[in-house]
């Protein structure tokens, strides 16, 4: 067995710079639980959800109530290519509204990242599989916000409808 590992940095295919969800989960039943936590928060959510099995068959086993989502996760589960790993795609919907109901999934172990941001994966890859090391989610700070900056935050916070 080797002692090195090979690093790559997977970028996330979103052309449409939808929403998703990158995490790691540890069971097959995952897929099911991920879709049931979904479809039962926000009723009608379109999404497409992939996970990366990581013994057996080691397939990408998939669900979704939108085809197009699916495939794209499938085929960013592809290229990232790291066991116990999913990825959720969504659309017209945010993941401030699913993440308690994702988070509550018995399987999950971690979040990665719940962003429309550009995505790149860190991913290592030794002798057997690989794994996520971590996530680059967006661009660096520009510099620190000031006084007019706070009143923009604060407007659009309770435009949106998240603070009163």
């Amino acid at each position: 067995m080797s002692e090195t590992i090979d690093l790559k940095l997977v970028p996330i295919e979103n052309p449409d710079e939808l929403n998703l969800i990158l995490g790691q989960s540890h069971f097959i039943k995952t897929v099911e639980d991920l879709h049931e936590a979904l479809a039962t928060t926000i009723p009608g959510i379109e999404f497409g959800l992939a996970f990366c099995e990581a013994s057996g068959p080691a397939l990408i086993r998939h669900s979704g109530t939108n085809e197009e989502l699916e495939q794209l996760a499938i085929r960013n589960a592809e290229a990232i290519g790291a066991g116990h790993s999913f990825i959720v795609f969504l659309k017209d919907a945010f993941p401030i509204n699913v993440m308690h109901a994702v988070k509550r999934v018995p399987e999950i172990c971690r979040i990665f990242c719940a962003t429309a941001n550009p995505v790149q994966v860190v991913v290592a890859k030794g002798d057997g599989g690989a794994g996520i090391l971590g996530v680059i989610d967006g661009v660096s700070p520009k510099g620190v916000e000031g006084p007019d900056e706070i009143a923009q935050r604060k407007d659009f916070l309770r435009m949106i409808g998240y603070k009163a």
